[in-house]
């Protein structure tokens, strides 16, 4: 029983919605594209044909969203901030939510016959969640690749049976949660090329989220100067998206020129990394209590010019 309770604790992590712990996390992100415009419409038509009574054996949709890239990217901060727009957006209609996000790594055991035992608790937990009418219910399962990777090493023969019954399983719950109104399933992957064909053809929307472009990393940037400039650490005078409209027109501020050219430095990375900028150009440059951004800068390319 031990067992069991351990794996339980580390198949999922829980959240009731909305709580402070998401708070403000869907307005940091930061994408080349309007994907938070694309997932909230999506989510529209979805209640939209639910409300209607659309016949889903005329018109299919599984309430499956697939996101996939690159790791930092922020997928996963994606489909949380997700998770907490739509518990705020839909409270006139449900009067909480919950977010409970899966790792499917853990949903396959060493033990014989077990993986799909854990399967199985995983989804009486979603469903015991699902059957509360009050609830907006959004399941995030992370890195879903494993699934296929399970899948073909049981199928080679380097894996027991259990492991694809337990890929099987999952892929039958996701098909009976398509028919509950009140739940939503979100889904990432680091490795397209992983992802099992049987759960891409479940996902309605599949989104690719690339590193970021100069200007997305310009913003991003923007964004941690302008938190910097409210803790009081940094003094700065960087304009917000007045630079380039995305044609090569001339910057009007020179400091944010700067700050443009220095997201031209940062191009390939991903935007995890590019969120630690701020914090080890400060540790490794400024180490005072307050500085000017301009001279920061100009300190950092006199020090090193990759910077």
């Amino acid at each position: 029983m031990n067992q069991g309770g351990e794996q339980a604790v580390m198949m999922a992590h829980h959240w009731t919605l909305p709580c402070q712990e998401l708070e403000g996390t869907w307005d940091s992100l930061v994408f080349d594209e309007m994907l938070q415009i694309k997932l909230l419409e999506y989510v529209r038509t979805m209640f939209l044909f639910s409300d209607k009574n659309v016949n889903p054996d005329l018109i299919s949709w599984n309430r499956v969203v697939l996101l996939h890239g690159p790791p930092g990217t922020g997928k996963t901060s994606l489909c949380r901030g997700l998770a907490q727009k739509l518990s705020i957006r839909l409270s006139q209609r449900y009067r909480y939510g919950k977010l409970l996000e899966i790792n499917s790594h853990s949903l396959f055991s060493k033990w014989f016959s077990e993986s799909g035992k854990m399967v199985q608790r995983m989804f009486d937990q979603i469903w015991s969640m699902v059957e509360d009418e009050d609830a907006f219910v959004c399941v995030l399962i992370d890195e879903v690749e494993s699934l296929a990777a399970a899948r073909r090493a049981a199928l080679s023969g380097n894996e027991p049976s259990d492991s694809i019954r337990a890929v099987n399983a999952l892929l039958t719950q996701i098909d009976r949660l398509k028919k509950q109104k009140n739940v939503l399933i979100l889904t990432t992957s680091n490795i397209t090329e992983a992802i099992d064909i049987a759960f891409i053809d479940r996902a309605d929307i599949k989104l690719h989220i690339g590193l970021p472009s100069q200007q997305a990393i310009y913003s991003i940037l923007y964004s941690s100067i302008k938190e910097l400039e409210r803790a009081a650490i940094i003094q700065s005078q960087v304009s917000p998206m007045i630079i380039y409209n995305f044609e090569g027109e001339q910057i009007q501020v020179a400091v944010s020129r700067k700050l443009y050219d220095i997201a031209g430095l940062a191009l390939g990375m991903s935007g995890r990394i590019i969120r630690k900028l701020p914090f080890l150009a400060h540790a490794g440059y400024i180490q005072v209590g307050r500085a000017v951004l301009s001279k920061v800068y100009l300190c950092g390319r006199e020090k090193n010019n990759n910077y």
